[in-house]
């Protein structure tokens, strides 16, 4: 734009005191002009975007690999291989990245909006890029299950294109996609290496009261028998811009004034981004009415999925435990849609404790973030260049960690860090032991809120069955497909696109008088005293809208507990206060048991078997337990070992993932045994043990060097690695800290 015109001081200086006033009035006129251009640009853009064939908003050539309309059961899923730019190389080596998008409300493409996405980052370290993407309208009969099956069959194409990978793909779910990713992991969980789902909900009933006002919604209304009655004057499907409408009703301030006040104010140089997002944010998609009603019946209000109570049509139970992958949960504090109790209360709700995770075989890592809100997770650049960036560049870490439970941190990169050079990028992420009681601090529920929940659940059911018999025939009636379109057309979020685009004649001279002002433009001086008053009063207004958002919240939240808190209501519902915990909580199986023993018996039998390898793993990990936490560094020092082959037998991704998971069940199960059969695994030759004593000291001083509990572990492995060949008989005894209460983890 040309903002470089002299200042407006020539055209005013003649009014005296009234200069700054007429600077102001001539910069508000011009601002406003080209404000109402980009509001027809949007205009326009939105509706060239809904006259493409696929639209999408990408910023990555992508080629088709498999359209779900030609499957067995037909989806409007497609899959896709993302084209490297010039100058970026890919090594068929690595593993591949799929990722998939969120089919709620909204178009495919913000996985890779940008060069700093998800999809972006993934390339640039290296590894192949999917996508998983969905046209705007649904095929005929779709339903949540189908999409499911067609995802992987997916996956299985993607790891048969890439049959020398270092591993199976890793699968980045974005919000809802998150979900629909972890039921199929469920259920398919061989198709799966590391999963990472951002900004997820995964356990609908969570939340912290007077924070997270979105899960009351669904009682309020009485239910699920809105959605349906939505889906039936859609004449069988339902409108991606009501979901995004409950979106843009969670923060006013941001709707109505913010996100406009902002382009408005910075208008010569937040056009460009502004349409950018905006070219997404109006990209709305509908759902089949089948699917919306599972995902509110089964999902939102329900809360079947992190209690294994959702079956598949062929009787399979969509149970998290049975995820073999590890699970990178990305959050935010910041995020109103999905806080960090719906993203992480899954735990809780299956888990007893660590061991219990352990006893699984699941590794799960989460993060939050201490501010970005939901979008942001996906589509700012510095989430991508800091989070998604080290996520994707340690994805190999990740699927090699222990059994357990892990919150990543990451650590400015700093000159004067010790092995620094061991560092891809300007971050250090450290993955460090949690329990339970660090996500019951994130926020969590009580008994006496899920029991509210579980009426207001039940009531769901009451009052859909209800629609259904008496007020439903009478409404497909009257819901033509004409009447169904009309609906759609004059939706709010709709109209806004179309009455400020040229298809309104109103609009018509919008364009020349916005190239007009852009051509005689005259950026007001900053320092001027109307334009202060202007931030004022925006800060004004922007604070009233969140004060009305407040005491609208507090209202729903004070009603819903009132309504669903009551002991009549409960009673009514079928709610019993004496027995709720127990049904709620996913059971312990039998055959869980009886495995993890022949487990636990396989794992004793093996432990004096190995060589080198085996006692060298074992070894680090005894040491490195004392640290409780594992960092890029120490891994980066492993691969660099592995890659030289010094001296050491070479192993696949795959096999040094079960030898490191392998030794460290056996440190748990038996630690004083594992320990005593390291002298009689390590050749004879002493000169081979100082070498793997060597390698053993620079992995577990790349962090830095050794203090307290570590020098104690070290020492004894010196002296294990200094003994004769054969059964150790005295060793020095493991300390409480090193050696937790075997028979409990048993127990449990």
């Amino acid at each position: 734009m040309a903002i470089d015109q002299p200042s407006g001081n020539a055209i005013t200086a003649p009014f005296g005191v009234l200069a700054p006033a007429v600077e102001y009035m001539v910069d508000a006129a011009q601002r406003s002009l080209l404000y109402l251009d980009v509001m027809r640009e949007r205009g326009n853009q939105y509706r060239a975007h809904l006259r493409e064939t696929v639209p999408h908003v990408l910023d990555y050539d992508a080629e088709l690999v498999i359209d779900g309309r030609s499957l067995e059961r037909p989806v409007n899923y497609a899959l896709a291989r993302i084209v490297p730019p010039p100058k970026v190389e890919i090594s068929l080596t690595r593993r591949p990245f799929v990722v998939v998008d969120p089919r709620a409300g909204h178009g495919p493409g913000i996985g890779g909006f940008k060069v700093d996405s998800e999809i972006g980052v993934a390339l640039r370290a290296g590894h192949p890029c999917y996508f998983v993407g969905f046209l705007p309208e649904p095929v005929a009969g779709q339903t949540i299950e189908d999409v499911a099956r067609a995802e992987a069959v997916f996956l299985q194409k993607v790891i048969d294109l890439h049959p020398g990978a270092d591993g199976k793909p890793c699968v980045i779910g974005n919000c809802q996609a998150g979900w629909a990713v972890m039921m199929l992991a469920a259920i398919r969980p061989e198709l799966f290496g590391p999963i990472i789902v951002a900004g997820s909900p995964l356990s609908y009933w969570a939340g912290t009261r007077r924070q997270h006002p979105l899960r009351y919604t669904g009682g309020l209304l009485g239910g699920s028998w809105s959605a349906a009655l939505a889906s039936d004057l859609g004449n069988g499907k339902f409108d991606g811009a009501l979901l995004v409408h409950n979106f843009e009703n969670l923060n006013p301030s941001n709707t109505l004034w913010t996100k406009q006040y902002n382009l408005y104010s910075k208008i010569d140089t937040e056009a460009a981004r502004y349409l950018g997002f905006e070219r997404w944010w109006g990209g709305h998609v509908n759902l089949n009415a089948d699917e919306i009603q599972f995902i509110v019946d089964e999902l939102f209000v329900g809360n079947k999925l992190s209690t294994a109570g959702i079956k598949t049509s062929d009787g399979a139970v969509v149970d998290f435990r049975n995820i073999r992958s590890p699970i990178v949960v990305f959050c935010s504090k910041g995020d109103n849609i999905t806080p960090p109790a719906q993203a992480l209360g899954w735990i809780l709700d299956l888990y007893d404790d660590v061991e219990e995770i352990r006893s699984y075989g699941q590794t799960i890592v989460y993060t939050v973030h201490e501010s970005v809100g939901h979008l942001g997770i996906f589509v700012s650049s510095g989430i991508a260049r800091k989070e998604h960036s080290e996520l994707s560049s340690n994805i190999d870490l990740i699927d090699t960690l222990p059994p357990g439970l892990y919150e990543a941190v990451f650590e400015n990169k700093s000159a004067d860090m010790a092995s620094a050079d061991l560092v891809v990028g300007d971050w250090v992420m450290r993955c460090e032991a949690r329990t339970l009681d660090d996500i019951r601090k994130l926020g969590c529920n009580d008994a006496s809120d899920d029991r509210c929940f579980e009426a207001a659940a039940r009531l769901s059911e009451i009052n859909l069955s209800l629609y259904r018999a008496f007020a439903q025939p009478l409404v497909r009636a009257a819901a033509t497909a004409p009447m169904a379109q009309w609906l759609q057309a004059v939706h709010p979020l709709r109209l806004q696109y179309e009455m400020l685009s040229d298809a309104n004649p109103w609009m018509a001279g919008v364009g020349r008088a916005a190239q007009w002002a852009n051509e005689h433009r005259r950026p007001i001086d900053k320092s001027n005293v109307f334009l202060a008053l202007q931030e004022a009063i925006s800060n004004q207004i922007e604070t009233a809208l969140d004060g009305w958002r407040d005491a609208r919240d507090a209202w729903m939240e004070r009603t819903f507990f009132a309504i669903y808190g009551s002991p009549a209501v409960q009673a009514m519902a079928g709610v019993d206060p004496s027995a709720f915990r127990s049904t709620r909580k996913p059971g312990k199986t039998w055959l869980h048991h009886q495995v993890l023993q022949a487990r636990i018996n396989e794992l004793k039998a093996r432990i004096p078997v190995g060589g080198i390898r085996e006692a060298v793993v074992r070894s680090l990990l005894y040491v490195g337990m004392a640290r409780g936490a594992v960092d890029e560094r120490g891994f980066e020092m492993v691969r660099r070992i592995r890659s030289a082959n010094d001296g050491m037998p070479r192993l696949s991704l795959a096999a040094f993932k079960a030898l490191v998971r392998d030794q460290f069940l056996m440190l748990l199960v038996e630690p004083e045994a594992s320990l005593a059969a390291i002298p009689s695994m390590l050749p004879v030759q002493p000169h081979v043990r100082e070498r793997a004593l060597d390698l053993l000291k620079k992995v577990l001083s790349a962090r830095g060097q050794m203090d307290g509990e570590m020098i104690e572990r070290m020492k004894r492995v010196e002296l294990l690695f200094r003994a004769e060949p054969g059964p150790v008989t005295e060793l020095p005894a493991i300390t409480q800290a090193a050696a937790p209460d075997i028979e409990s983890r048993k127990a449990s």
